[in-house]
């Protein structure tokens, strides 16, 4: 019982830390003026179509944005630097995970 308390913790803790380091991510890539905009996909059978007039709404929305910043090029730097060290503090728990899960698997197989 105590070995499934103590790895429903570690799953609890580690998903906080990957969501939260990935949110704040975007959330200081956006305060740095470079918005994540990403052009959906068309499928076929899709639900709901974007036309190209609404992406090039929405990417007028984020340059003008972007200029209403606050915060000067130095601020906006450190804030693009935070956002990808919190991108890679967020892939290094994923990637520290499966080697938990997989890691002895994959050493022995190597070696």
């Amino acid at each position: 019982m105590l070995a499934f308390l103590l790895v429903f913790v570690s799953a609890m803790i580690a998903t906080v830390v990957v969501v939260s380091a990935y949110s704040l991510g975007v959330r200081l890539l956006t305060y740095s003026g470079r918005t994540p905009i990403v052009t959906p996909a068309e499928f076929t059978d899709a639900i709901t179509v974007v036309t190209p007039a609404e992406i090039r709404q929405a990417e007028k929305r984020a340059a003008k944005a972007a200029r209403k910043s606050p915060l000067s090029e130095g601020q906006k730097r450190a804030a693009f630097v935070g956002a990808w060290a919190c991108f890679a503090l967020s892939g290094i728990a994923v990637i520290f995970g499966i080697y938990l899960i997989v890691g002895e698997h994959i050493i022995k197989l190597f070696s």
